[in-house]
């Protein structure tokens, strides 16, 4: 059975290999635009790696804004996901907002996904807007 562990990503080969991650899902899988995927929020937020047996599969972060933290960017490589990856790094991010004594969680979920952050608390607000050419919905949870 393969073993998954979630880090904080901080040395830069680490970060390397979120940002390795991010650009295989986001900008050459779904097109982003590589100036919107990578943004200056990059600098203040805490990064995470999802490893399997020492390779990088998957990727998040979090932005703290007072007392509510934004997540985002999360990325599971093609070949690993449905296979509980996505669930490993969001329960990472949400923990490690409660240890910073923020009191809610937000995200931009794109559509496809509503149903992942549902299982997990997340509750959608408000209507769908399209962000980066895909549609989302804003959700969030109380930590």
């Amino acid at each position: 059975m393969p073993r998954v562990t979630v880090i904080k990503a901080v040395s830069s080969g680490e970060l390397a290999e979120v940002y390795a991650i991010r650009r295989r899902v986001f900008i050459e899988e779904q097109a982003v635009p590589e100036e919107i995927e990578l943004d200056p929020d990059d600098a203040d937020a805490l990064h995470v790696l999802a490893r399997e047996d020492g390779r990088a599969i998957g990727c998040g972060r979090m932005v703290a804004h007072g007392a509510e933290v934004k997540i985002g960017r999360m990325a599971v490589l093609p070949d690993r996901r449905r296979h509980g990856i996505g669930a490993l790094i969001l329960k990472f991010l949400v923990e490690a907002a409660r240890e910073r004594g923020c009191r809610k969680a937000a995200l931009h979920a794109q559509l496809h996904a509503e149903g992942f952050y549902l299982k997990y608390g997340f509750a959608p607000v408000g209507e769908v807007f399209e962000e980066a050419g895909i549609a989302h919905r804003r959700m969030e949870r109380e930590l």
